[in-house]
C-alpha cells in the first residue's frame, strides 16, 4: 500500500464520501485537487496537502476531519511539510489574507488571530492549492464560476508572481482570461 493508499482509506474512515461537495462528495474533491495537483507539476508534499487540505475545515468550508489539537495523526499520515501547509490553508483567514498576499506575504490565521509570514516555497504552495482547489469547485458548480468568476480572474492575476505557473496558466484557461 503507498502513502497515498493509506492516506485515502483514513479519509473514508472519517466518512467523507458522505459529505456533499460541488461534483460528488468531499471524497472524489479531494482526489480531484490532488490528482490535479501533480499534474500541475507540483512537488509531493503540495499533493498530500491537496488530498487533504479540507482536514482541519476550511474558511470557506466549515466541516473537520481531525481536530486540530490532533495534528499529529495528519502529520503521522502525510508528513510534517504537507500537514504544515494543511494547517495553513485550513487556518486562513481568506478575508483578511487573499487580496494582500502577493504585496505583503501574510496569512492571518483564523484559529489564533496571529499572522504568519510563510516562506516563499511554503507561500507558493498555499497559492498553488488554493487556486487548484478554487478551480476544481468552478468547474463543478457552474453558480460559482458564474458568481465569483470576476473575482477569481482578479485574485488569481494579483497571484501570478508567487504562483506556480502551470497553476496560473491552468486557471487561466479555466477562467478564461
Amino acid at each position: 500500500m503507498t502513502i497515498d493508499d493509506g492516506v485515502r482509506v483514513w479519509l473514508r474512515r472519517q466518512g467523507v464520501e458522505q459529505i456533499a461537495h460541488p461534483g460528488g462528495n468531499l471524497y472524489v474533491h479531494l482526489c480531484r485537487v490532488s490528482e490535479r495537483i501533480a499534474v500541475l507539476g507540483c512537488a509531493r508534499d503540495v499533493q498530500a496537502a491537496g488530498l487533504t487540505h479540507a482536514a482541519y475545515g476550511t474558511d470557506g468550508f466549515d466541516v473537520t476531519l481531525v481536530d486540530r489539537a490532533d495534528r499529529a495523526v495528519l502529520r503521522d499520515l502525510v508528513g510534517a511539510d504537507a500537514e504544515e501547509l494543511v494547517y495553513l490553508y485550513g487556518a486562513c483567514d481568506r478575508g483578511r489574507s487573499w487580496q494582500q498576499l502577493a504585496r505583503t506575504g501574510e496569512v492571518s490565521d483564523r484559529f489564533t488571530r496571529q499572522v504568519r509570514t510563510p516562506g516563499e516555497t511554503q507561500l507558493r504552495s498555499l497559492v498553488d492549492l488554493s487556486i487548484v482547489n478554487e478551480l476544481d469547485v468552478i468547474e463543478h458548480d457552474p453558480a460559482v464560476a458564474d458568481r465569483h468568476g470576476a473575482y477569481f480572474r482578479k485574485l488569481f492575476a494579483s497571484w501570478a508572481p508567487i504562483a506556480s505557473e502551470q497553476v496560473i496558466s491552468d486557471a487561466q484557461r479555466v477562467l478564461r482570461q
